[in-house]
């Protein structure tokens, strides 16, 4: 890891905080695997570095590494059941951390600041699709509240600066991220690693596949390397302050049944698929739109969406041991 003193050519040097995590590890492979500019130096900075929550110690990290642009994605994250026992915990340490990594950006004059929202922000009762303008519309839902209100004070925030600094503090709102490097405990973390996890086990013990609920609600998943290639697309080119979906389109939405024939496809799972329709299946639907995406890169082609299951199977298969369970 670079020390604090910015030598040779490299003009920017660019800071990631929660660089260890999904999308963190799928920005850094992607920057390894060619993205990366000469005049850029990425720095990837995990928990073990600094505790963000403590104000001193997110000074002392920008201190020593003096960024000239920030990738801002370390958060307290948790699955549905840890959101609503422990909302005021979410809310709390997720302020902390984004208020001393926006103000410690902005005392060490920062170029450039992207922050990772998520959709959950968007209020409950909406219509859809939703997008960039309806953030601020109304409550969230009241399961998570605490986390959906501290992520969206970065929107807030970053107006706040923009307005009375001038600081060039932006975010983006991803959909479903999945990938190499998720989290993949069924009990805790989302639906997709959730469900890779289970499908692994079922085909090594010779059991049937449960899915919880009826497979009908339908959700936009972003393979995690697409989110890499964009997220450093808005580091370099993206010039508002206003958030950025981004999102495959409304039509490429796969239902929870479809995500999981998927993933039975990718392994060679042959046993039986059963819905437990006795679990929830939580909101039918979240769509939103990526047009606003689609104004700036027409063009932008994304991981269909069975290679990118397959891939993220066959990394979760080969890396079982290590892999966040």
């Amino acid at each position: 890891m670079a020390d604090g003193d910015r030598t040779g050519a490299k003009s920017k040097r660019i800071l990631v905080t929660g660089g260890s995590g999904l999308v963190g590890r799928a920005i850094e492979q992607v920057v390894k695997a060619g993205e990366g500019r000469p005049d850029e130096e990425w720095v990837f900075l995990s928990s073990k570095d600094a505790d963000l929550t403590d104000a001193a110690e997110t000074r002392a990290l920008f201190d020593r590494y003096r960024p000239t642009h920030v990738v801002h994605l370390a958060a307290m994250v948790g699955g549905l059941f840890r959101n609503m026992k422990y909302n005021l915990d979410f809310w709390r340490k997720n302020m902390q951390i984004n208020d001393n990594v926006l103000h410690s950006a902005h005392e060490h004059g920062v170029t450039k600041v992207v922050s990772c929202l998520s959709t959950c922000i968007f209020p409950d009762k909406t219509t859809y699709p939703i997008d960039e303008t309806m953030i601020h519309n109304g409550p969230p839902h009241s399961s998570n509240f605490g986390y959906s209100y501290a992520k969206r004070m970065i929107d807030v925030q970053n107006r706040g600066y923009y307005e009375q600094h001038g600081c060039m503090f932006t975010a983006v709102i991803p959909t479903n991220v999945f990938g190499m490097y998720d989290n993949f405990n069924i009990e805790d973390g989302h639906v997709l690693p959730g469900l890779i996890h289970k499908t692994y086990l079922a085909q090594k013990n010779g059991t049937s596949l449960e899915v919880w609920g009826s497979g009908q609600p339908r959700r936009q998943f972003i393979y995690s390397l697409d989110l890499a290639r964009l997220f450093i697309w808005v580091l370099r080119e993206y010039k508002e302050i206003q958030p950025i979906i981004l999102s495959v389109g409304e039509e490429d939405e796969v239902s929870i049944k479809e995500a999981a024939e998927s993933i039975v496809a990718a392994t060679g799972f042959k046993g039986e698929v059963i819905f437990d329709t006795s679990k929830s299946d939580g909101q039918y639907k979240k769509t939103a739109s990526n047009s606003k995406l689609r104004k700036y890169l027409p063009d932008f082609k994304f991981t269909p969406f069975s290679q990118a299951i397959k891939e993220t199977c066959d990394w979760f298969t080969a890396n079982y041991e290590m892999a966040r369970k």
